[in-house]
């Protein structure tokens, strides 16, 4: 045990450093709700932008895996995939895949990063946590709080729940939580509709995982999916669900809005009855495996 163990160590020192070699005053704090961290550190953020206690954030998260101690703690617990690949929403799905990764974004106020000439990647027009409370097991996901978080992004956001056409889910690629997720996503955009009169086609908004290709990133998870579906809003491509064949037998998709995106596919924008443009919506959602569940919703800029 040396000095510099603890500074370098000590969860609190990662935002403080960045803090201290930028030379910023704001706000600098950790947030750990598991896999969502990095979605709820992004909610948290622009609230405190909007409460005025910074003028612009840096939101991120970092995922080392420098010991088999989880490795083996969740193997035993029956969470990870046996054969290393993700599988999500597939009737083959065994478990998630644990994966490293760091990412960051910078979120500022729509108007100041025009005024400033940003290169302004995509707007956050909706976000929202919560926690499932009570459930069979403190890390069973509970789809009625997976619903009622969707929800209140959707409603935060302001749009009409048809307009999001894709949807970045959790998908970890486990036999249990997969369906669940489904379900909630269901839920969500059934009720938002039904609140505001609105008509939801089938089969317009698709559904995807980068946990696919890159593995569960957990606190990065979130963050992650917000690059991923900024990147298919740039491109105007969906990309397919790798390792996908068959969709998972406990899951329905029967007249709801949702498909799963099985192979690349343009992410075709939509017009107005007047003929406005209407810019590409996505939701990402990001749950906890403590039950912190958050949820965004994003568009084109």
């Amino acid at each position: 045990i040396e000095a510099h163990v603890a500074t370098g160590t000590h969860t609190a020192l990662i935002p403080n450093r960045i803090s201290y070699f930028l030379n910023l005053h704001g706000p600098s704090l950790p947030v750990d709700t598991a896999c969502s961290s990095s979605l709820v550190a992004l909610h948290k953020a622009a609230h405190a932008i909007r409460r005025g206690e910074c003028e612009q954030a840096l939101v991120g998260g970092v995922s080392v895996l420098c010991s088999p101690t989880h490795f083996i703690s969740f193997s035993k617990t029956g969470m990870l995939s046996p054969d290393g690949s993700c599988k999500t929403f597939d009737e083959r799905a065994n478990g998630y895949v644990r994966g490293e990764g760091a990412a960051m974004v910078l979120l500022k106020p729509l108007a100041t990063a025009i005024a400033d000439n940003d290169r302004i990647l995509a707007v956050l027009r909706g976000s929202a946590m919560n926690h499932g409370g009570h459930a069979r097991t403190v890390t069973y996901p509970s789809s009625l709080a997976q619903s009622n978080v969707i929800a209140q992004a959707l409603r935060e956001a302001a749009v009409p729940v048809g307009t999001v056409s894709y949807v970045e889910a959790h998908g970890t690629g486990t036999p249990k939580g997969d369906p669940i997720e489904i379900e909630g996503l269901k839920m969500a955009f059934a009720r938002v509709a039904a609140e505001r009169g609105e008509v939801l086609d089938e089969r317009t908004c698709g559904i995807g995982s980068v946990k696919t290709n890159v593995g569960h990133l957990e606190a990065v998870a979130g963050m992650a999916g917000l690059i991923k579906t900024i990147l298919c809003m740039r491109h105007g491509v969906l990309p397919p669900l790798v390792h996908y064949r068959k969709l998972n037998p406990r899951i329905a998709l029967e007249g709801s809005p949702f498909f799963i995106v099985d192979e690349a596919q343009p992410w075709a924008t939509r017009i107005t009855e007047d003929g406005q443009l209407i810019p590409r919506r996505a939701g990402i959602s990001s749950f906890g495996f403590g039950g912190v569940n958050s949820h965004v919703v994003v568009e084109e800029y």
